[in-house]
């Protein structure tokens, strides 16, 4: 058996864990620069509010009604969700994180526990230790824990656990569950099978497996397929860890100076570096793009993209800082206001048994650069995000001199919240 721990409205359930007053009212969160609505509230969403929404368009869509506005404090979420890992780690005999707000448990050897029981005692313990809501699905493969945890979020009889262990539940899921919802199944998918008359899980559980092949020809889809008819077939190691790692940024503003542009693509590069070691991979490509406004037809327009491989996988902030900073030099046009630009790694694979390469590969610095990385991150987990940074994350300025736009500080947040877990600083006084 299997579950997935969904944390409710994760990003509006955060905020609310220090701001209580909040409870049973309109709250949204917005997007990098404050740009759109991203998360909402139940009562947010019961008035209307869409996700996508911009954000000035708020108060012209709904006049006189007070909505609690906070813009994306991803330092808080992270640290938040983390502690919900942690409870997770200890409740589970095994478990692996999906995304920032999910994650699956393997719940092998656990056939004599009441497992709807154990799941909402789960439930108890999180909101109590942490403050976060969350909702649980339990089944016989992961596709069908989805779909139950979906039940289990939106209809309050499950006490936010629903429980898919018999072919009634599954059959019944099934036949209530939009084929649009499906894990796996994406829009143009679900389009197509709502033309074939397959609106339901059920009626594509349905279909043969001849008819899903001759219909898609997908591994994917017709995993689906197979998963819904209660076969466990997606691998856990597929999903643990990312294949691709994205990190990118619309400015506050335009950027027509390459000096600042290499400054905020260097962070976005360190970012990248630190998410690989994270999960204890390293990767063989790094790529660069940046763009223009394309809504400013006023201006000249330019998009460009680069990318860098390396002979030996790496996860170091040096080498691939490096390798993003000679990729933007490349790409950058002068003449051009730039508005958006962000860093991806790929080809990832793990950091254990790294096929190295006799040209570039030097032994002693491939173990001086582990452990400087290792220090690093442990004093910014400490201290701070970006307590040390590369010197090609700092803005020269003109003249030599100015102020670097850090990771954090580089986005229009007017309505953030305090740090309240994670800088000393804003720490909760009890009065």
């Amino acid at each position: 058996m299997y579950a997935i721990v969904d944390c409710d409205n994760c990003y509006v359930s955060c905020e609310r864990v220090f701001r209580p007053d909040l409870n049973g009212k309109p709250v949204v969160v917005l997007s990098n620069n404050d740009g759109c609505v991203v998360a909402r509230s139940n009562e947010a969403k019961q008035m209307g509010i869409k996700a996508g929404t911009p954000f000035f368009q708020l108060s012209q869509l709904f006049p006189d009604q007070k909505i609690a506005v906070f813009s994306s404090n991803y330092e808080l979420y992270g640290d938040l969700t983390g502690r919900v890992m942690t409870i997770l780690s200890q409740e589970a005999p095994a478990y692996f994180r999906y995304s920032i707000d999910e994650a699956f448990l393997m719940l092998h050897g656990m056939d004599s526990v009441d497992l709807k029981a154990w799941g909402e005692r789960l439930h108890r313990r999180i909101r109590h230790d942490v403050g976060m809501p969350v909702s649980l699905g339990i089944a016989p493969n992961k596709t069908l824990a989805k779909m139950a945890s979906h039940f289990a979020k939106h209809y309050k009889g499950y006490n936010h656990c629903c429980l898919i262990d018999t072919e009634a539940k599954r059959r019944k899921a099934l036949s209530l569950y939009d084929i649009g919802e499906v894990w796996g199944i994406g829009r143009r998918y679900a389009e197509r099978l709502r033309r074939m008359g397959v609106h339901t899980a059920g009626a594509f559980a349905d279909m043969s497996a001849e008819a899903v092949n001759a219909a898609f020809g997908n591994v994917v889809i017709l995993r689906t397929w197979r998963e819904l008819n209660g076969q466990d077939c997606v691998p856990n190691e597929e999903m643990a860890k990312k294949k691709s790692i994205c990190v990118s940024r619309s400015f506050n503003g335009m950027i027509s100076d390459f000096d600042l542009l290499r400054t905020h693509v260097s962070n976005y590069a360190a970012r990248c570096a630190e998410k690989l070691r994270r999960q204890r991979t390293v990767a063989s490509v790094v790529s660069v793009f940046m763009s223009t406004n394309p809504f400013r037809e006023d201006l000249p327009q330019c998009s460009n993209y680069g990318e860098h491989r390396f002979l030996t996988p790496t996860a170091n902030a040096i080498d691939i800082v490096k390798a993003a900073a000679e990729c933007a030099r490349q790409i950058y046009r002068p003449g051009f206001s730039y508005k958006r630009a962000g860093v991806i790694v790929m080809s990832i694979d793990s950091c254990v048994g790294i096929q190295t390469s006799f040209i570039d590969y030097d032994a002693e610095r491939f173990q001086k650069m582990r452990k400087l990385d290792e220090v690093v991150d442990r004093i910014n987990k400490v201290s701070g995000t970006e307590t040390i940074i590369l010197g090609s994350q700092q803005y020269p300025g003109k003249g030599g001199g100015g102020k670097s736009p850090k990771f954090e500080e580089a986005m229009k947040r007017d309505f953030r919240s305090p740090y309240y877990t994670t800088r000393w600083s804003d720490i909760i006084t009890l009065k």
